[in-house]
C-alpha cells in the first residue's frame, strides 16, 4: 500500500480527496498502473489514499481484486469534530491577525525595512497563504463528504499548500545562513532598505517553492463515485505518468526528508558555525562596542533560532503519523479500519498543530524579541501608546536625549556609533 503524502499538500489530502463518511483501499495494479487507485465500498471513513468501490469516472474499467471488508468501523466522534472545529477557529483569527499584524509592521516602519525583516514577512506571507487556504478547507471536510469546488480548486489548493510550505521551510533556511553571515562578518554595517541580495533570495524562494509545488498541480484531479445512491465528487492524486507516479510513491519520504529534516539540519549546521565565530570573538581583544554589536546580533540569531524550533514541534506529529500509516498499515489485514481511526484523528492532530505553527510565529516573535514587541504593542493598541508619549516628564525627556547621545569610549565616529542614523539599525529584529 502506497502512502504519498506528508506536509501542508498532503493535510488536504486527508480531507479533499475521500469524503470522512467512506474508507477504501487503494492498491497497486499490474506494472504500468500503479497509480490507479482500486476501489472497495465500506460504510465506514476512509483516509486519503482509499476510495469506495463503485461506478469512477476516469479511471481503467479493469476492475482489480478488492481489498477484504473491515471487520469494524472507523469513525471520528461528534466530540472531536467539534473540539477540532474551536481549535481550527481559533487558530485561523491568531493566525490571520498576527501575520496581517506582521506585515503591516514591516511595511509602514521604514526602520524595519531591511534584509532579515524582509524574510520575515516572506515567512509570514507565506503562512497566511496556508492559513487562508488550508484551515477552512479542513473544517469543511470534517462534517462534508463531497467535494463541491471543481476541478480548478482541486489542483489549485493542494498545489498553494505545498508553495505555502515550501516558502515557511525555505525563509527559516535561509534566515539561518543570513544570521551567520551577519555574526562572521561583524564589520558589516547595514541600514535601512532592502539589500538586492536579499530580495533575490526571496524571488529564489517563492520560485522554487512554486516549482516543487507543481507536481501536485499536475497529479491531483476530480473523480465521480456512486456510493449509496449518491454521486459523490473526489479530488484524488492518481496518474498514469511515470515521473508522477514514482514522486507519489515516495512522496511521504520525500516530504519529511527535504521539507522537515533538511531546515533542520541546516539550521544545526549555520548555528554550530555561528556559535564557534562568537565564541572566538569573545575571547578575542574586542572593544566595548564591538561586543554591544555582537550581543544584539546574538539576540537576532536567538529569535530565529526560536522559530525553526517551534516549526520542528508543530510539524513533528503529522510526519510522524503518515510515516507510521506507510509502515504499518496493510489494505489486506480486516482490522484496518480500527487503525485507520486511530491515524485519523492523529491525523487531525498533527494538522491542527503544523497550522498552530503558521499562526505562532507573530507570537514567539513578540515574546523574544523587544523591538517586534513594542512595534506589535503599538499597532494593536495604539491608544497605550498615545497614553504613554501624555505621561512623559520633562525630566524623562531629558534622560532620552542624553541616553541618545551616548557611546562607548573609543568607539569609532562612522563605526558602530549609535548616532549615526545607518548604524542605528545593524540589528534587524530587535
Amino acid at each position: 500500500m502506497t502512502c504519498s503524502l506528508v506536509g501542508k499538500s498532503n493535510l488536504l489530502l486527508l480531507l479533499v480527496s475521500l469524503p470522512i463518511a467512506v474508507y477504501a483501499d487503494r492498491t497497486a495494479g499490474p506494472e504500468g498502473s500503479s497509480a490507479r487507485p482500486t476501489f472497495t465500498t465500506s460504510s465506514t471513513p476512509r483516509l486519503q489514499s482509499d476510495v469506495p468501490a463503485a461506478n469512477v469516472s476516469g479511471l481503467s474499467k479493469r476492475a482489480d481484486a478488492a481489498p477484504p471488508e473491515c471487520t469494524s468501523k472507523s469513525s471520528v466522534t461528534k466530540v472531536f469534530q467539534h473540539i477540532n472545529t474551536i481549535m481550527s477557529c481559533a487558530i485561523f483569527v491568531v493566525g490571520i491577525i498576527g501575520n496581517s499584524t506582521l506585515l503591516r509592521i514591516i511595511y509602514k516602519n521604514k526602520r524595519m525595512r531591511n534584509g532579515p525583516n524582509m524574510l520575515i514577512a516572506s515567512l509570514a506571507l507565506g503562512d497566511l497563504l496556508y492559513i487562508i487556504i488550508d484551515i477552512p478547507i479542513n473544517v469543511y471536510k470534517l462534517y462534508a463528504q463531497n467535494w463541491p469546488f471543481g476541478v480548478v480548486m482541486c489542483k489549485t489548493v493542494p498545489f498553494l499548500q505545498k508553495a505555502s510550505l515550501g516558502i515557511t521551510v525555505f525563509s527559516l533556511c535561509v534566515l539561518s545562513v543570513d544570521r551567520y553571515r551577519a555574526v562572521a562578518s561583524w564589520n558589516r554595517i547595514q541600514g535601512m532598505g532592502i539589500p538586492l541580495l536579499t530580495a533575490l533570495e526571496v524571488l529564489a524562494i517563492w520560485f522554487i517553492s512554486v516549482l516543487l509545488a507543481l507536481p501536485d498541480l499536475f497529479a491531483f484531479t476530480m473523480y465521480q463515485m456512486d456510493y449509496r445512491n449518491t454521486t459523490l465528487n473526489v479530488c484524488f492524486a492518481s496518474s498514469t505518468i511515470p515521473f508522477l507516479q514514482v514522486y507519489l510513491n515516495v512522496k511521504a519520504w520525500w516530504l519529511f526528508g527535504f521539507y522537515f529534516c533538511m531546515p533542520l539540519v541546516c539550521t544545526a549546521i549555520f548555528y554550530t558555525l555561528m556559535t564557534s565565530e562568537m565564541l572566538s570573538m569573545k575571547n578575542g581583544n574586542l572593544g566595548l562596542a564591538i561586543n554591544d554589536h555582537l550581543k544584539q546580533r546574538r539576540e537576532v540569531a536567538k529569535t530565529v533560532f526560536c522559530l525553526v524550533v517551534v516549526f520542528a514541534l508543530c510539524w513533528l506529529p503529522l510526519h510522524v503519523s503518515k510515516i507510521i500509516k506507510a509502515l504499518i498499515y496493510n489494505s489486506q489485514d480486516r482490522t484496518r479500519c480500527e487503525f485507520l481511526s486511530l491515524l485519523l484523528m492523529l491525523d487531525y492532530i498533527g494538522i491542527n498543530l503544523a497550522s498552530l505553527n503558521s499562526c505562532i510565529n507573530p507570537i514567539a516573535l513578540y515574546f523574544v524579541s523587544k523591538k517586534f514587541k513594542n512595534c506589535f504593542k503599538s499597532c494593536l493598541c495604539c491608544w497605550c501608546q498615545h497614553k504613554t508619549l501624555h505621561h512623559v516628564t520633562p525630566l524623562d525627556e531629558r534622560l532620552v536625549t542624553a541616553v541618545a547621545k551616548w557611546k562607548p569610549i573609543g568607539a569609532p565616529e562612522n563605526g558602530l556609533d549609535r548616532t549615526n542614523s545607518r548604524s542605528s539599525h545593524k540589528s534587524s529584529l530587535t
